[in-house]
């Protein structure tokens, strides 16, 4: 049994995270500011498993508090979404570098065994090459690729100043249970899943012929679990994804599939921070971390429709941090 501190960890990716730990016997604190995440993400947990302390993650002083006494820091808490970013650029890096910041300085004189950073795809921007690889030239062009990019180079500052063992993992684009459905928080699957299980035609912005590289939420938890305890993934940065892409009509077609009928989607203007297309190279998790994807995108986007439908009437507005 280990325990982990969880930043972000009443969010969409987070939450996930912290069931699956409690679900192996780990006992788990988590520090959130309840901004984007929700304790409702969090309400199936035993206060004995789980701690909760709601705190931003910029404070020093909470953040030291959380981390003491825990294994491992998985360093999830980030600025909730591009678009936000670009409204809001100063708060998106501070979140970023000062949040950041603060789990390094508290792992390491806490005497964590290891920080697991939650990066972003948004590090490569619009460079139209592919697959994406770690060992591009990051080009970001979003505050918070740029906030991302800071954070890996704060995380393996302190791995090569200090021997703090870190990983980054750059995650693509996550779906499943209780990603956000709207607003500028909401991810394209959740999203989806809420318009059409409403009777709503989704929005699409753009053409729908953009791709992106969709992995599913189990997949990513499995992939902070690994980066835990893999002997050489200290210091280094990994692209976590399928390893394949979807267009985004495409997406609409396999949900028009699964539900037997025709799904037409209103298309609105392009959004001037979106890529046009994402897909990743996971060679490097794959042979260090030993990363293998097990739910194929039809299985995925299938439970998570199956999710919406139990729990739409309960999901709040914009609320779990994709």
């Amino acid at each position: 049994m280990a325990k982990y501190l969880v930043t972000g960890g009443a969010g969409f990716i987070g939450s996930n995270l912290v069931d699956a730990l409690v679900a192996s016997g780990d006992k788990v604190v988590v520090l959130d500011d309840m901004s984007t995440g929700s304790r409702k993400n969090l309400q199936d947990q035993r206060s004995t498993d789980v701690k909760v302390i709601e705190a931003d993650i910029r404070d020093e002083k909470e953040v030291r508090k959380a981390a003491k006494g825990c294994d491992y820091l998985l360093h999830l808490a980030c600025p909730p979404g591009v678009e936000p970013s670009v409204q809001d650029p100063k708060t998106a890096i501070e979140i970023a570098a000062v949040g950041t910041l603060n789990c390094l300085i508290a792992a390491r004189d806490m005497k964590v065994k290891r920080v697991v950073f939650a990066s972003s795809a948004a590090v490569y921007g619009e460079s139209p090459v592919l697959p994406k690889e770690e060992n591009m030239l990051p080009t970001p062009y979003a505050p918070i690729g740029a906030g991302a990019l800071m954070g890996e180079e704060l995380t393996r500052v302190f791995y090569t100043t200090y021997r703090l063992e870190t990983v980054s993992l750059r995650l693509f684009n996550v779906y499943g249970p209780r990603q956000s459905i709207e607003g500028p928080h909401g991810g394209v699957v959740g999203a989806f899943c809420a318009s059409i299980l409403r009777g709503e035609n989704p929005t699409v912005f753009g053409d729908g012929k953009q791709s992106r590289d969709f992995i599913y939420v189990s997949d990513v938890i499995e992939a902070f679990r690994l980066a835990c305890v893999a002997p050489k993934a200290e210091g280094e940065v990994f692209n976590i994804a399928s390893g394949s892409r979807l267009s985004v009509g495409g997406l609409i077609t396999m949900f028009g599939t699964m539900l037997e009928r025709e799904i037409t989607p209103t298309f609105v203007d392009a959004r001037s921070s979106d890529v046009r297309h994402g897909l990743a190279d996971i060679v490097k998790a794959q042979e260090v971390l030993g990363f293998r994807p097990r739910v194929r995108i039809a299985e995925g986007l299938a439970k998570t429709l199956l999710w919406y439908k139990k729990n739409l009437p309960k999901t709040s507005r914009a609320r779990a941090k994709a």
